[in-house]
């Protein structure tokens, strides 16, 4: 499905720079200021405030076939496929 926020700018209520590839999502989590999309491909669209995990550019190129997202108040962590964990925030 497609995404629509609202709300803070700053606390992921804007997903404009990411809008374009908000597409097939699957999933959302939030942390208290960032969202992190799974797409139907398995990777992952993240926004809202980096210092709470949204900028995962750290680790975009691991961020492949996950299938589930978990998240504390400030990070995210991506179970994979092959049943590894990535983490950023």
């Amino acid at each position: 499905g497609s995404v629509v926020t609202w709300g803070n700018p700053g606390n992921g209520g804007d997903c404009s720079a990411v809008q374009d590839q908000l597409r097939n999502v699957e999933q959302i989590q939030a942390t208290s200021d960032a969202f992190a999309a799974i797409l139907a491909d398995g990777s992952v669209v993240t926004w809202g405030n980096p210092g709470n995990g949204g900028d995962c550019s750290a680790v975009q190129d691991q961020l492949r076939n996950v299938e589930q997202i978990q998240a504390t108040s400030d990070a995210f962590a991506a179970i994979l496929a092959d049943g590894s964990v990535v983490t950023w925030g």
